[in-house]
């Protein structure tokens, strides 16, 4: 099934708008991105269907992509392993259970125009599955009241609840390549209230371009990103600490700040993607300052014949030998071998201690006194 149409109020962006209501009207004016990751996560998913069309025995042509791998391979079969696993053990109780793959579900009776594909859709009496893959490496994503998955449950509901008397929805995200499956089950009762009581209502504004803008960290994916006041009036408002040293501010300016550095770190770095974008593709010349071409390094225009000039030469020692490493051996040797051949051999470093935001999922460490000491002498 193609995912080349897009919903306004679209499920993926759904964290987005629900928050910021006013955003997708905004996001309106620009352009579609794109992106290789976005390509690279299109190819895993038509891989891991056809996968999993070949186990239902359904007919299917393996998809051609330039970036598929034996690392792709391995990654979505994790995924298909797991769906497998789910779909044989609903199947054991549920005889007469639906499984569909890539299935459009629309969900327009709670948001206008609103609808998705579900990656893989299992129906069966009492529990109705959702699964969706996430092929990306940038943060795990919980399916705690995930409002995407929540938006897919409710267009499944809407294809069988009429045909199964379902009564729970099982939701689970899939992220092979951080290693991370995250599930979470929700009643019928409790979805659909959520979907009256909230989801209705903003989404209602959000198609209308009303409510407040809200900045908070799902800017980092909003199209209006760089040019956005709200966003931008949000940092700006750490002029009032008039830019004192830390020991200057008082705790609670200390926490106002620490709330904002990390968005405020991407936002400026955003700023200055779209500047240098503008100054490439458009002219467009800023004040105080110019475009310049970055360093870089020499490299061989052709290895082969740098090694048969060096060997006419007279110079035969003109290759350095180096132990593969870590990531690169244990794809030669295997996982299994890997770990029952150099297990004991690799030894992995104590991170090096950072302040983060409670919501991070990494645990909270306590310092003793050895430890505040190496921290002082890192800083």
């Amino acid at each position: 099934m193609s995912k080349t149409l897009h919903a306004i109020l679209s499920a993926s962006s759904s964290h987005r708008w629900l928050t910021c209501t006013p955003a997708p009207k905004l996001e309106s004016t620009f352009n579609e991105e794109t992106s290789v990751f976005a390509a690279e996560g299109t190819a895993a998913h038509e891989l891991s269907e056809h996968k999993l069309r070949k186990f239902l025995k359904i007919k299917s042509r393996k998809p051609k992509s330039e970036f598929q791998c034996d690392e792709m391979e391995e990654y979505t079969d994790v995924y298909v392993n797991f769906a497998i696993e789910l779909i044989t053990k609903v199947r054991q109780s549920c005889k007469d259970s639906i499984v569909l793959i890539e299935q459009r579900l629309d969900f327009s009776n709670y948001v206008p125009e609103g609808f998705g594909t579900g990656d893989l859709v299992i129906v069966a009496d009492r529990t109705l599955y959702i699964v969706d893959l996430k092929y990306g490496t940038g943060v795990a994503v919980s399916a705690y009241k995930n409002p995407q998955m929540m938006l897919y449950a409710l267009g499944a509901l809407n294809l069988f609840e009429a045909l199964y008397d379902i009564e729970a929805v099982n939701m689970t995200i899939v992220q092979p390549r951080l290693e991370s499956i995250s599930t979470y089950e929700i009643s019928v009762n409790e979805l659909t209230t959520w979907a009256e009581t909230e989801l209705k209502p903003k989404a209602e504004l959000a198609i209308n371009g009303e409510g407040e803008f809200v900045p908070s960290e799902h800017c980092r994916f909003c199209k209006a990103r760089t040019t956005c006041r709200a966003r931008a009036d949000s940092f700006l408002e750490l002029a009032r600490f008039e830019f004192k040293m830390p020991d200057l501010l008082t705790d609670s300016e200390v926490e106002d700040v620490l709330s904002l550095a990390d968005q405020l770190s991407k936002w400026a770095a955003d700023i200055y993607t779209y500047a240098t974008e503008k100054a490439i593709n458009e002219g467009k010349e800023w004040i105080g300052y110019k475009l310049v071409e970055g360093r870089s390094n020499r490299k061989y225009s052709d290895e082969s014949a740098v090694v048969e000039a060096a060997i006419n030469a007279g110079y035969t020692d003109i290759y350095k030998k180096t132990l593969l490493g870590i990531t690169d051996m244990e794809k030669l040797l295997g996982k299994k071998n890997f770990e029952t051949i150099l297990g004991n051999l690799i030894e992995k470093p104590k991170g090096k201690i950072t302040l983060v935001s409670e919501s991070d999922k990494r645990k909270s460490i306590k310092l003793d006194n050895t430890a505040k000491a190496d921290f002082k002498e890192e800083l």
